[in-house]
């Protein structure tokens, strides 16, 4: 399967190379970034009702003219395709001029023949496909004059006059962290898939943390839908372990002091009292962040959650947030991620979503309302006085049926998005609405510049026993404790500007250099805790 997969995409390169002007390098007539300015962002545009920017003065004309859709129209992602396809049928039946023509192509057939079938009708515009290994095929062929509005939202197969109606993945994560950062977060974590696109949305999440100045002391990646995976990590992050260990070297400590040392009834009182209080408790220690932020589905979410708790960590030790992937999902019912939050698209429109049931019987999803954008979007271009290039890259944007949107020369999207709360109800309440324009630029992130995000180790100085007893003071030294769990990688850097020269009193030369200086402050000495030496003279 996998090879006769390769089979054909290969052949679909050696096939669509001929649609190049030369060689390998399609021809492109446009320059894609030439006059784009996100600086003149003004009032998007409304596409549907009496303020929409309407389809220019061409459509009582004669030219004839194409618009292509690829989608997967039969196989195992066929009720996928369907779906778009019936939101692009329906915006063709009431936006469309009569001199429109569009071909709807099945990218799930022979690959090389649909694509090539495709562009040699040198459409318009193209509406898709859906998956990125097509998109990428698209680009890396066609001519570079046709625009392409697909629904993939990897970086690495869009540009060039191929963009995406979806939603990207940095949109969201630059979104919540931000949140995050709001919400007065010191340091966090991230949980994510061992996916290729787990590791770049971590990836993403890092390069926000950057941004946004929020620390991020580890990155912690599962086995999606695996629980002993899952619950691995819910224990490395939850340091159990070594605050299990502390809390045994502490009332280990405590015990010994009660039976073996002479105690007044005060201290007897006062260690019995801590024993009996972690007697009740099985860790002692703070974890070493306040923020988790999960990059998985809800389902998997949830079981992590449940592990963490399990492990003593829970919501009031650190606030849980998400991404749009708990849209929808289990999660919102579970009242223990009461508080958390994500950030997610505007409802979509009403009125498309009751005429989308209407004409399909089923309720619309996501890809169903931006397909249907996607195609009125092709429509306005097609029927505009403005370049394919200006219309559709349009600095001010759109309002569509799920908010607001614009596209990028590089063929990113960016969209505004809201911020819920889960209230374990199964339903979320919207805490901050999405925004309605570009005018302040709403992301610093492009996908295309992301790298994926290796482990990290969490980052912590561990936990010292001896934080969370009191012991008499002249029993500290002898029932001292070792730091358990401790593990800094980033040790801090010495900067110039630090260094303290310590000049001695004479004139000699010696010089102590140090990052930091404090004189030591000396403890008087109680001889009374001295213990006694016999010394014998030889």
């Amino acid at each position: 399967m996998l090879n006769n997969r390769i089979c054909k995409y290969i052949a679909t390169l050696l096939i669509l190379a001929g649609c190049a002007t030369t060689g390998d390098t399609p021809r492109s007539d446009v320059d894609w970034s030439a006059s784009y300015d996100a600086s003149t962002a003004g009032t998007p545009y409304q596409m549907y009702g009496t303020e929409s920017a309407g389809y220019g003065t061409e459509s009582d004309s004669d030219t004839a003219h194409k618009m292509t859709v690829l989608l997967p129209l039969s196989g195992p992602n066929a009720s996928v395709g369907r779906t778009i396809r019936t939101s692009v049928e329906m915006a063709i039946l009431q936006n469309a001029p009569k001199n429109l023509s569009v071909s709807f192509y099945d990218t799930n057939s022979d690959l090389s023949n649909t694509l090539s079938d495709a562009i040699s009708q040198s459409p318009d515009i193209i509406i898709g496909p859906l998956f990125a290994d097509n998109a990428r095929t698209i680009r890396d062929n066609r001519p570079g004059d046709i625009p392409v509005l697909s629904f993939t939202s990897d970086a690495t197969a869009i540009g060039n006059g191929v963009m995406t109606m979806n939603l990207m993945p940095t949109n969201g994560i630059e979104t919540i962290v931000r949140e995050m950062v709001s919400d007065g977060i010191h340091k966090f974590i991230i949980m994510a898939p061992d996916t290729e696109s787990g590791h770049l949305m971590a990836g993403t999440a890092k390069n926000a943390a950057s941004i946004y100045d929020l620390p991020l002391i580890g990155i912690f990646y599962y086995t999606e839908k695996d629980p002993e995976s899952i619950k691995n990590v819910g224990l490395a992050a939850s340091m159990n372990t070594a605050r299990k260990s502390a809390h045994t070297r502490a009332r280990q400590v405590l015990s010994d002091i009660l039976i073996n040392e002479r105690l007044t009834a005060l201290e007897k009182s006062n260690l019995s009292m801590q024993l009996d209080k972690l007697s009740k408790s099985e860790t002692i220690g703070k974890i070493p962040y306040d923020g988790i932020l999960f990059l998985g589905s809800g389902d998997d979410t949830k079981s992590l959650a449940s592990y963490l708790r399990y492990y003593d960590v829970s919501s009031r030790d650190a606030r849980f947030y998400g991404t749009t992937m708990w849209d929808g999902s289990s999660v919102a019912s579970d009242l223990t991620m009461s508080g958390a939050k994500y950030a997610t698209l505007p409802p979509t429109d009403e009125k498309f979503t009751q005429t989308y049931r209407q004409i399909s019987g089923t309720a619309p999803n996501r890809l169903s309302s931006i397909g249907y954008d996607a195609t009125n979007l092709a429509i306005g271009m097609i029927y505009s006085d403005k370049s394919n290039a200006s219309y559709l890259l349009d600095p001010s944007g759109y309002i569509g049926t799920d908010g607001l949107f614009r596209l990028t020369p590089h063929g990113a999207s960016e969209r505004g998005l809201r911020i819920m709360e889960l209230d374990g109800s199964g339903t979320a309440r919207q805490l901050r609405a999405a925004p309605t324009s570009f005018i302040s630029p709403l992301y610093n992130i492009e996908q295309r510049n992301i790298t994926p995000a290796p482990a990290m180790s969490l980052q912590t100085p561990g936990i010292d026993p001896d934080d969370y007893i009191t012991l008499p003071e002249r029993m500290d030294f002898k029932y001292r404790s070792k730091t358990v769990g401790a593990n800094i990688t980033d040790q801090p850097t010495i900067q110039k500007s630090e260094i303290v020269e310590i000049l001695p009193e004479d004139d000699s030369d010696i010089v102590i250099r140090a990052s930091s200086y404090e004189p030591i402050r000396l403890e008087p000495v109680q001889r009374s805790y001295i213990e006694e030496y016999e010394i014998i003279e030889e």
